[in-house]
């Protein structure tokens, strides 16, 4: 009973924790935006190409939050080191 206590609670701060990880895509779209739209600014005719690898960019830095996200929902909801005890 107690090993089960102690999986769950060690379970809740490992989500926390990837939850964390949340942090690092969003400093970077928000990074990468901002530099999208002052390249656009000082070169207009160039927009299509910027806008094209800022969206890619941004979906590469997008998933490793969504991985992150998923990480901590199979901590929380499928918690495989349940079925170890």
């Amino acid at each position: 009973m107690m090993e089960k206590a102690i999986v769950l609670g060690c379970s809740a701060v490992g989500a926390g924790l990837a939850m964390i990880a949340g942090i690092g895509p969003g400093i970077g779209e928000g990074y990468a935006v901002g530099k999208t739209i002052e390249s656009i600014a000082r070169q207009p005719e160039a927009k299509g190409d910027c806008t094209r690898t800022m969206f890619i960019g941004v979906a590469m830095a997008e998933s490793t939050g969504i991985y992150a996200f998923v990480v901590a929902l199979i901590l929380m909801f499928a918690n495989p080191f349940i079925g170890k005890l």
